[in-house]
C-alpha cells in the first residue's frame, strides 16, 4: 500500500465529487509533498459532488475514517495514511456513500497495513 501526499485524489463515490486535502504535519515528505496522517482526511470538503437530484443531496463533508491507517508507521505518534483510506460521507442515503482513494500521490513509498 502506498502512503498518501497532500496531492492525493480523495474521490466521493459519486466519481466526480472530490475531496479537499490539508495535510496538518509538514516534517515529513515524499519528492517534497507533505504525507498525510490521522485525522487529515477527515471533515473535509468534498466539491463537484453529482449525487444532487432531489429528494438526494450532494456529499459535501467527509466523516471519520474507517479504515486505511498503518498500524506500524507513524509522523508524530499520528498513524500514516495509506491508499486504502476509506470513510462515509454526509451523502444520502445517510450511511451510505463512501469516500476513497483514486490516487496516493506518489508512487515512491509504501508501508504495511
Amino acid at each position: 500500500m502506498r502512503l498518501l501526499t497532500e496531492d492525493a485524489v480523495v474521490v466521493c463515490a459519486h466519481p466526480v465529487g472530490i475531496v479537499s486535502l490539508a495535510p496538518s504535519q509538514g516534517f515529513v515528505t515524499i519528492a517534497g509533498r507533505r504525507v498525510l496522517i490521522d485525522p487529515d482526511p477527515q471533515g473535509r470538503r468534498i466539491s463537484g459532488c453529482a449525487n444532487a437530484a432531489p429528494p438526494m443531496r450532494p456529499c459535501l463533508v467527509t466523516n471519520r475514517v474507517q479504515t486505511g491507517y498503518s498500524a506500524f508507521v507513524r509522523i508524530g505518534g499520528k498513524r500514516v495514511c495509506l491508499d486504502s483510506v476509506e470513510g462515509l460521507t454526509d451523502g444520502m442515503p445517510a450511511g451510505t456513500v463512501h469516500y476513497t482513494v483514486r490516487a496516493p500521490g506518489q508512487a515512491f513509498v509504501g508501508a504495511g497495513g
